[in-house]
């Protein structure tokens, strides 16, 4: 298990936490943190079946950007 915290822009509202929280989720990822005020997202993954990568590309996927 490995423990991500990525620092994440363009998010602004709730919805944003969520929709974010839930794909990440869906995709594996456990533990998932979402907030919009300090822009992070911080998550568990078991890189057996979720990489970091993945993580980033889901993210950016829902438009956001990955710093």
């Amino acid at each position: 298990m490995k423990k991500l915290s990525l620092k994440v822009e363009g998010m602004h509202c709730k919805s944003c936490e969520v929709l974010v929280k839930e794909e990440l989720e869906d995709a594996g990822a456990t533990d998932v943190q979402v907030s919009v005020n300090k822009g992070t997202v911080v998550a568990t993954i078991d890189e057996k079946k979720i990489s970091e990568t993945k993580v980033r590309q889901i993210i950016e996927k829902e438009g956001y950007k990955v710093k």
